[in-house]
């Protein structure tokens, strides 16, 4: 199968759930108790999520985890919420970590089971601003545990910018020559999922305030008309639509690509490279993730699942995914006298820009800033045709 096939095959998938499930959350009563470990874990994870040292030794947050639990950790990565979401579907796996434009469709869907805090001692120590953040949490009650967040940042590399560094997403979506004295065109790159419309109307809300777009993830039809082809006119300037972080790395340091949106994973792996890359956040702002490790519904292994969100919750763990990732930890305590990440890693990373950046989340009908916004199965179907060149 194609990629263009894959993608189009998961799209469907994706689009025909969203439509299928309904506002009401999974019934079932949480875990009561935690029982043997069943010597397995089988998680879906971003890149760079789940380290076990392959890398680099420094990082490796699953060895010792296997080791106290008996709980063999296996990994299946993906590349965008969208496919979380189809992989969580199809089953076989105990946990994801499931950013905010994925976990509401998981819950609504009853792909993930309602978490009892009192199994997880460390909940208390969490972050109180994602305690009981609206992505993992309805009618009060949580299906998650927070994991990592950060902003989508803009990667550039350094020798086409020249001394001055991208202060707005436009380089992103309109033709421009760069101080190199080269277009952009054929040298950025854009995310390669129907959330990228969210950065589209994020970039529209300063650039064009008349449209009066007051949250990216709440469109009027007009507005989402004007993201849409906004996209359109980005995708003469696309050499390649990114959704493998690997893939993206590669590109930046063998295929001339000079900007695109990003995660500061991808930056400080190129960083470490030697490759001549930086980011920023542009004046603009923008989106971001925050992600929740979620527990299916039918998980197999549901005592190792708890240990490992508990696990995940140590300020040890939270400080190395912070410093690997280029993200920030849900429990604070990670940020003070970390060995990898640092005494200014937090600030870095973000920590005290929470409240700027619009995390991602799914698209519905019945929104609060609009009389009625596009919904999600939209954006899937009609990002799917921009990419096509409809």
């Amino acid at each position: 199968m194609t990629h263009t096939a894959a993608r189009r095959t998961v799209a469907a998938a994706v689009a025909a759930s969203f439509v299928a499930a309904t506002t009401a959350a999974a019934t079932a009563a949480p875990l009561q108790s935690l029982g043997q470990p069943e010597g397995q874990l089988d998680i879906v994870a971003w890149p760079g999520y789940i380290e076990r040292g392959d890398t680099d030794a420094a990082y490796d947050w699953v060895t010792g985890f296997e080791k106290a639990t008996g709980c063999k950790v296996n990994v299946k990565t993906a590349g965008t919420s969208d496919e979380m979401v189809a992989l969580m579907n199809e089953g076989g796996f105990d946990l994801v970590t499931a950013s905010g434009d994925a976990s509401l469709r998981l819950i609504a869907g009853k792909r993930v089971q309602e978490i009892n805090t009192a199994l997880i001692p460390s909940w208390n120590t969490l972050d109180d601003r994602l305690k009981s953040a609206p992505w993992h949490t309805v009618d009060g009650k949580h299906y998650g545990t927070p994991y990592q967040w950060g902003p989508n940042v803009l990667a550039y590399n350094t020798k086409a910018f020249g001394d001055t560094a991208p202060d707005s997403w436009k380089v992103v979506f309109e033709e421009q020559t760069l101080a190199d004295g080269q277009s952009n065109k054929g040298r950025i790159q854009a995310f390669d999922g129907p959330i990228h419309i969210a950065d589209a109307a994020n970039y529209l809300m300063s650039a064009k305030p008349d449209l009066g777009i007051k949250d990216p993830y709440e469109l009027t039809e007009d507005q989402y008309k004007a993201a849409l082809d906004l996209l359109r006119q980005q995708r003469e300037l696309v050499n390649r639509y990114w959704h493998d972080a690997f893939v993206q790395i590669d590109d930046f340091t063998n295929e001339g690509v000079v900007a695109s949106g990003s995660w500061p994973f991808q930056v400080n792996i190129l960083k470490s490279k030697g490759q001549p890359v930086a980011s920023v956040i542009p004046k603009e702002g923008a989106t971001g993730w925050a992600d929740t490790t979620m527990l299916h519904a039918e998980a197999a292994h549901p005592t190792c699942a708890y240990l490992w969100m508990e696990h995940s919750l140590s300020p040890k763990v939270q400080g190395d995914v912070a410093a690997w990732f280029g993200a920030n930890p849900v429990v604070p305590a990670a940020c003070e006298d970390h060995e990898l990440l640092g005494p200014d890693g937090c600030t870095t990373n973000g920590f005290d820009k929470f409240d700027q950046i619009h995390f991602w989340r799914t698209p519905v009908a019945k929104c609060e800033t609009q009389e009625a916004c596009v919904p999600y199965y939209r954006w899937v179907t009609d990002y799917i045709a921009v990419l096509g060149g409809r």
